[in-house]
């Protein structure tokens, strides 16, 4: 395990890619405790320039655009994580059973991974996000998360083949363990980082889900996302305006969010697979 950590932190993807989340994350979830506005607060004129009082401008509203960002930002990585955390918990879970059992009990949780893969879960979202009558950000997360499980079950019941029939296992096996401890005791704990690996990824894919749902007018009510301030900037026609500052900043911070948790992936999965080192 020491030696696990102390490859990940030499390992300049992962501490560059950490660096840049935990600025962030600091930056959605501290920020807005030292904010005197509410992210709706109208605060000036419509679509105003970056300036010392305004430092990211205005919106079409007329509010802070650095101050909801703020807000946005944090929003958008709780309903990141939650949809991760939903995914994982799933993809996981079946991944385990799947593996491990095989037989009948691997085609069925096969067959069904398969039957998800073959609608597109995007289209999913849309249809079933039109059906709702109200959409809060716990909703959409867990809807986003519920959608992304095939992957992840694809990727921990390869680990768990390749796993269930080593000596260890055996020992636990011969020994009465029950299936219950021999997932959680002797499987899971070596799986646990492509684990890791795959929720972040599915952290990441939250957060562009949600923005991209959010742009189509199918995003959670009555909060500020960095969706939600895109959907605005599009509507009411930033870029014809050229008020870049309206839509430039919520594009950076996802497409920030983003190539940390990738580049943290891509530095776990050399520390976690040598043959990929240079």
């Amino acid at each position: 395990m020491l030696e696990i950590l102390k490859n990940l932190f030499n390992s300049y993807k992962v501490v560059v890619g950490a660096l840049i989340l935990t600025a962030v994350i600091l930056f959605g979830f501290v920020g807005p405790l030292f904010s005197d506005m509410s992210p709706t607060e109208m605060v000036g004129l419509l679509y105003q320039e970056p300036s010392e009082e305004y430092i990211l401008g205005t919106d079409n509203f007329g509010r802070d655009i650095f101050n909801e960002l703020m807000f946005a930002t944090r929003t958008s990585l709780i309903v990141g994580v939650l949809a991760g955390l939903v995914a994982t918990l799933i993809g996981t879970t079946l991944g385990l059973f799947a593996g491990y059992l095989g037989g009948v009990v691997d085609s069925v949780i096969n067959s069904l991974t398969n039957l998800f893969l073959t609608v597109p879960p995007f289209v999913i979202l849309i249809l079933v996000s039109i059906s709702l009558e109200t959409r809060s950000i716990y909703l959409l997360a867990f809807l986003i998360g519920f959608t992304s499980w095939p992957w992840v079950t694809r990727s921990v019941r390869s680990q768990t083949m390749s796993l269930r029939n080593r000596k260890h296992v055996d020992i636990a096996r011969i020994s009465g363990f029950n299936i219950f401890e021999i997932l959680g005791r002797e499987i899971l704990p070596y799986i646990m980082s492509y684990v890791f690996m795959t929720f972040s990824i599915q952290v990441a894919f939250g957060i562009i889900q949600e923005a991209t749902l959010s742009m189509l007018g199918l995003g959670p009510f009555n909060v500020v996302t960095l969706g939600k301030m895109l959907q605005w900037a599009t509507m009411y026609e930033a870029m014809s305006a050229g008020a870049w500052w309206a839509f430039v900043p919520p594009i950076f911070l996802v497409s920030l969010i983003s190539f940390s948790l990738k580049y943290i992936n891509s530095g776990m999965d050399e520390v976690f697979n040598p043959k990929l080192r240079k």
